[in-house]
């Protein structure tokens, strides 16, 4: 049983996978949760265990981040409950269909929950965890962030705008005492693969992490101050190859001229 008391942690997605296995995680680390989900059996059947597991006070919230309603009033939550320190904006959904072959009301949805309910949901919290000079948001990206030729496109490029919205937050809250990590998972054993269209066991084995092993690498990042996670990355050099040369192109993507290529063509 946990003996600290690190606030209470509301968590996204929780009924399974990756969000219920957070939910556990920071149960045994010291953190009291909120449980947010729209499968109520799943969830109460999760609260139990980790309350009878861990002695940590679990309340459980049916919502469905589908809709607006309900994002406003997990939003109403993570604005008035004080004792919340950490936000694991897990829930999402995705799609491996190429862009002729998907429903657009389907990505448009997408969009909504992947996107827009969780920047709802971080703006709700920020404002408070500044205010105390203490938080944690944790955000669920993808490694489709960065590759997102690997699956469909609209969510590459939902997981794109996680990705650089955590990115930003880190610089926007330097020294605030609130802290920010994306997550980019690859294939992970979950319910997700079945409900993007292309069920788990069609992956290659070599591919897929059992989701307790990248919630584990997940927080093992977070303990050692990562920004950015990667899993399944065996060398984090790599990341930070790419990171520098992302930032070295920062000084030329504005001027006040075209590029030489642009302005010298012979095609006049």
């Amino acid at each position: 049983m946990a003996t600290q008391h690190l606030g209470t942690a509301l968590v996204t997605g929780a009924s399974s996978g990756i969000g219920a296995l957070y939910a556990d995680r920071l149960a045994r680390r010291g953190y009291d949760l909120i449980l947010v989900a729209r499968n109520r059996a799943r969830l109460d059947e999760l609260a139990a265990r980790i309350s009878d597991e861990t002695g940590r006070s679990v309340e459980v919230v049916t919502a469905d981040l589908a809709q607006g309603a309900d994002v406003r009033r997990v939003a109403d939550i993570l604005k008035t409950d004080h004792s919340i320190t950490t936000l694991v904006n897990n829930a999402g959904v995705g799609a491996t269909a190429p862009a002729l072959q998907s429903d657009i009301d389907a990505m448009e949805a997408m969009i909504g929950l992947n996107v827009a309910a969780l920047t709802r949901l971080t703006y709700a919290a920020l404002p408070g965890f500044v205010a105390r000079g203490q938080g944690l948001i944790v955000n669920i990206s993808s490694i489709g962030a960065i590759a997102p030729e690997v699956l469909n496109g609209v969510y590459g490029g939902t997981k794109a705008f996680v990705l650089a919205l955590t990115q930003s937050l880190h610089k926007e809250l330097a020294g605030t005492g609130v802290n920010v990590q994306a997550v980019l998972p690859g294939a992970t054993a979950t319910e997700f693969w079945n409900a993007a269209g292309t069920p788990v066991e069609h992956l290659p084995s070599e591919i897929v992490m059992k989701a307790a092993d990248m919630v584990d690498a997940a927080l093992a990042g977070l303990d050692q101050g990562e920004l950015v996670t990667i899993p399944s990355l065996p060398d984090v050099a790599d990341w930070a190859a790419y990171e520098n040369a992302r930032h070295a192109l920062m000084p030329n993507l504005s001027r006040s001229l075209p590029a030489a290529r642009y302005t010298n063509s012979n095609l006049a």
